[in-house]
Parts: C-alpha cells; structure tokens; sequence
C-alpha cells in the first residue's frame, strides 16, 4: 500500500471512530479531526462525560420569530472549552438557523470545571443539544410543516461582494451561518478536513453578506460558499511539507 492509499486509509479509521465516540454528522467529525490535528493533545468527550463539568449554564432566550413561526426543535453545537473552563469555541453543527444564533450565544457563556488530568487541566471538545420547545395546548394547533412553511417565505442571504478570479485557486466549501446583521455568524466544513480550514473561517469572517429576509425583516439563515484559500502551487507545497 502506498503512502497516499495509507493516508487514506488512517482518515477513514479516525473519522469512524469520532463517529461512534460522538455521535457526530460528517460536519461535527470533519471539525473535530481539523482540531485534533491542530492539537494532539485536545481531550474529546462523550456528551455525558462532559455534562458533569458543567458549572454555569445560562438558558437560551427563545427567538421570537422561532416561536412566532412554530420553529422548535435541538440545535448541537460543538464546544472546545480551554484549561480554565470557559468555551472558548462554539460551531453549530446542525439545527434550524433561527435556533442556531441563540444556541450559540448562550453556549458560548456557560462555564464548566477544568478537565483534570494527572498532569493539570487540559483543554476539551465535545458536543452539546440545545432543547428548543414549544407548549400546545391542543395539538392541533400546530402546524404540520412549520419549518417548510418558513422556507418557502424566506429571501436567502448572499454574498455582497464575490472573490477576485479564483479559477486556480484551492477551495474550501463551508456552511455559513449568515447573521441578520450581514455576517458571517460561524461555519461549517461541508467536506473532510483540510489544513486549510482555519483560514478559510478567518477569510469568511471578512466577507459581508445580504442577509436573507422573511418579509422584510433580516433573519439569520444558512449559505454554503466554496472558499478560494490558497493557489495549487502554494496550497501543493503546503501539503507536501506537512506530510514530510
């Protein structure tokens, strides 16, 4: 077996097994292999293990426009939380984009008890379901297709100002949360990790977007955008020094 079928073959071995240890959809594992490359020693944890950290878990406010359109449902979130305790990360890695804003400001501000190690505390990711839900009194009232309702009312966002020619360029395909503000909320690869990743987000921050519309109020809403990050001859070399 050649060095490229090896490779090949410890990927497909690491991503099954964040699977079985996560829980996680291919965005979730691609996410988590991308941060273990960037730090080995990054501790990863079953949601239960990592719920008996949990120190300070402020509630998530319920989104108005999700309520007033009978958006309920769980948003997951992937979470790396330094040695201090505090989340220092938050990607959300599915729920419904009108959830999804509010799961991560309120994740972004619990607290969790440091991961102790023989060796002090260590830094950790996991993933945590945020509980949307909505009380009826009868049934009935609730729409049989909110979610697809809303779809067909809404203007999705779009990129503002589009990249210079990037015809020869390495891309990087990514989900964008896009704010109601016109930015990009967070990001998800939609492909396996790349080294290029981390750039790929930091060049998205920078982009302004129209934000999608439900009538003509902004909302928050999902875009997949393919990022040019690097030419091939600069994006070859890298990947040859790294393997080296």
């Amino acid at each position: 077996m050649n060095r490229t079928a090896e490779i090949a073959l410890e990927r497909r071995v690491f991503f099954a097994f964040v699977a079985l240890l996560t829980g996680a959809g291919p965005g979730g594992r691609w996410a988590i292999a991308q941060s273990v490359a960037e730090k080995p020693n990054l501790l990863v944890l079953k949601k239960k293990e990592a719920t008996r950290f949990i120190l300070k878990q402020p509630t998530p406010e319920y989104p108005a426009l999700a309520r007033m359109n009978y958006i309920q449902g769980n948003v997951r979130v992937l979470v790396t939380v330094g040695e201090d305790g505090n989340v220092s990360e938050v990607h959300v890695v599915t729920g419904h984009p009108f959830l999804a804003l509010a799961a991560l400001k309120a994740v972004s501000n619990w607290v969790y008890e440091p991961a102790g190690q023989r060796r002090g505390p260590r830094e950790f990711m996991t993933f945590v379901d945020v509980r949307f839900s909505l009380q009826f009194k009868q049934t009935e009232q609730m729409p049989r297709t909110p979610e697809r309702d809303l779809k067909r009312q809404i203007h999705p966002p779009k990129l503002l100002e589009k990249p210079a020619d990037s015809s020869h360029a390495i891309h990087v395909p990514l989900r964008v949360l896009v704010g109601p503000e016109g930015d990009a909320v967070d990001s998800l690869p939609l492909e396996a990790g790349s080294p290029l990743l981390a750039k790929a987000r930091r060049i998205v921050d920078g982009w302004r977007f129209q934000p999608a519309r439900w009538g003509t109020l902004p909302v928050p809403w999902y875009l997949d955008v393919d990022v040019p990050v690097e030419s091939w001859p600069a994006a070859q070399t890298a990947a040859d020094t790294a393997g080296r």
